[in-house]
C-alpha cells in the first residue's frame, strides 16, 4: 500500500496478486493434491502486469478480482 501511495504520481501502479495453491516442485512434496497448474496460477501476474495506466494501484488480486486486505 504505501509503495502504491508513494509512485501513484509517477504513473507507477502497484499491486498484489494471489495466484492461489499451484502444483510446483515446491508444493508436491507437502503430499497435496493441488491439480491448479502454475501457469493458472501466472493468469492474474500476467493480467496484473500488463494493466494500463488508468489500473487499480494498491490492490489484492485473485482471479475473481479484487480481495479484501
Amino acid at each position: 500500500m504505501q509503495y502504491a501511495k508513494d509512485l501513484r504520481d509517477e504513473g507507477i501502479l502497484v499491486n498484489a496478486a494471489d495466484p492461489g495453491p499451484c502444483g510446483t516442485d515446491l508444493t508436491r512434496p507437502l503430499g497435496r493434491t493441488i491439480t491448479r497448474t502454475a501457469a493458472e496460477g501466472a493468469a492474474i501476474v500476467v493480467e496484473l502486469a500488463t494493466l494500463g495506466p488508468d489500473g487499480p494501484t494498491g490492490g489484492l488480486f485473485n482471479d475473481d478480482g479484487p480481495v479484501p486486505w
